[in-house]
Order: structure tokens, then C-alpha cells, then sequence
């Protein structure tokens, strides 16, 4: 067998391998619904008290939550306000936490973003999933 050749089945192998180990992460469409429960996606809304801590933007993230993904933005009131930047805090909390506390399904992600890194295995973050659900996710949305 030629060298090239080997060399390119060896490549197949590990493209092949690395792929079924790639996870996109959570999909818009799930994005879409935590932020419809949230605040009915409303770009505009600002901050409210959430028992004893702030939630702000259209995810409604708390500053702990902001902190986890880095503290992407000029500050937590900022980066909570503005769409992309909250958008891209859910993305990276979630690709932190979610293949080493929970899973990766919608499911996982909503309870995760509504119960903290092991959000998914509380009965307290049922109530919230349904929510979901009834926003038009599925757990493979």
C-alpha cells in the first residue's frame, strides 16, 4: 500500500473519530426558547430582582451565571442587555457545563440555565422545563 494512502485512510479514521466527539452545542431553536420563557426574548428589558439577586437582559442571567462564562463584555449590566453578548454567555456556560455535569440535550441546557451547572438532575427545575416545552422546545430541539 502506498504511503499517501495509508496516511489518508489513518486521516479518515481520526476525522471520522473527532467528529462523533464534536458537539455543536445548544441549538438556536433552544436558545430561542429559554429566551421566549425568560422574557418573551424582549431585547429591550432590563433588569429584575429574582429572589434576592439581579436577572437581567432577555435570558435574564444572574451575575454568578456571567461570571461562569467568562464575563464576556464591558460589564455584567451590559453584556446582559445587549442580545449578542447574552447569547454568547448561554453558549459558553452551557459548552462549559454541559458534557461534565449534565447532558446535552435542549432538556439539559434549560434546566442547566434555570438551576445552575447541575441544574438537570433538581425536581425544582421540572416546573421550568415544561415552560420550555410549552414554548416549542423538545429535549432534541
Amino acid at each position: 500500500m502506498p504511503l499517501i494512502q495509508l496516511f489518508l485512510q489513518i486521516m479518515a479514521i481520526v476525522l471520522t473519530i473527532n467528529v462523533g466527539l464534536i458537539d455543536a452545542g445548544i441549538s438556536d431553536t433552544c436558545l430561542g426558547c429559554i429566551c421566549d420563557v425568560e422574557s418573551n426574548c424582549d431585547k429591550e428589558i432590563g433588569c429584575a430582582d429574582d429572589g434576592g439577586s439581579d436577572s437581567c437582559g432577555p435570558f435574564q442571567i444572574k451575575k454568578v451565571y456571567w461570571i461562569d462564562c467568562n464575563s464576556p463584555g464591558d460589564s455584567y449590566e451590559e453584556c446582559t442587555k445587549d442580545y449578542a453578548c447574552a447569547k454568547g454567555c448561554v453558549q459558553t456556560y452551557m459548552n462549559r457545563y454541559g458534557d461534565s455535569t449534565c447532558g446535552t440535550t435542549c432538556e439539559d441546557y434549560a434546566r442547566m440555565h434555570n438551576g445552575g451547572p447541575t441544574g438537570c438532575n433538581k425536581d425544582a427545575t421540572d416546573g421550568y422545563w415544561n415552560k420550555i416545552k410549552n414554548a416549542g422546545c423538545s429535549r432534541n430541539s
